[in-house]
């Protein structure tokens, strides 16, 4: 069995596991039990009134943090002829078409996003058993699949995150590092929130924020309060 260490332990008793804390409490109480060496990655789970299952109550969507996640994010654009061009004076930091189709196929994966241009997409569904299942493979519905390649490639190195509701009705969502402090982070937090609140299905009914935890890579998870949260970002 696995033993925890004394730093953790010391952290997992600063936190009430049993107690829901109000957003700013349960923040400020986060970076209080970070006890990692290391800059600490954030994240916020999220369990949703839906079902996943029926087509019409699936939570899909992105957001531009306005802080950011963190972490550098390297940008691999399928494009050709001018485009290829825009991508690069964008930011991409990997720009191609047939060449990188082959080198993914043999096993390159050094990238954290893909973005394809629509002509580029007969080629790019090849890949699709191996970008799929990580995530990687360019989709128009979250804004991977277009034209607009400097509006694409910037708002991701800016800090855009995707997020999608799994299997038991929750979203797990990285919303930035222990050092970003307390007023970035609650940025961060809030508009994540207000993005997945006006993501509810019509067909959801009853309590649709079923409950919110925050925790950092090495830290006890948080339990945030939804109904202080829902008045939090209403006023």
């Amino acid at each position: 069995m696995a033993t925890r260490g004394k730093k953790y332990l010391e952290a997992k008793g600063k936190v009430d596991r049993g107690k829901r804390h109000e957003l700013e409490e349960g923040v400020k109480l986060l970076l209080e039990a970070a006890c990692a060496k290391f800059d600490e990655g954030v994240d916020l789970a999220i369990r949703l009134g839906v079902d996943p299952k029926k087509a019409d109550q699936m939570v899909r969507g992105t957001v531009v943090l306005p802080h950011g996640t963190g972490k550098k994010v390297r940008v691999l654009v399928f494009a050709k002829g001018q485009k290829e061009k825009e991508a690069f004076d964008a930011g991409a930091d990997f720009v191609g078409g047939e060449d990188f189709i082959e080198k993914i196929s043999k096993g390159w994966l050094e990238f954290d996003k893909a973005i394809a241009t629509p002509d580029m997409m007969g080629l790019v569904s090849k890949l699709g058993k191996i970008l799929g299942p990580r995530g990687l493979m360019p989709n128009p519905k979250v804004g991977t699949v277009t034209f607009d390649l400097e509006r694409a490639v910037k708002e991701i190195k800016a800090g855009k995150v995707e997020f999608k509701v799994e299997k038991a009705g929750v979203v797990h969502v990285p919303v930035g590092k222990v050092s970003f402090g307390f007023s970035r982070l609650s940025e961060n937090i809030k508009t994540l929130l207000e993005v997945i609140l006006r993501a509810k299905p019509p067909t959801s009914k009853g309590i649709y924020l079923r409950s919110i935890a925050l925790s950092t890579t090495m830290g006890p998870g948080i339990k945030i309060d939804p109904l202080d949260v829902r008045n939090v970002l209403k006023s």
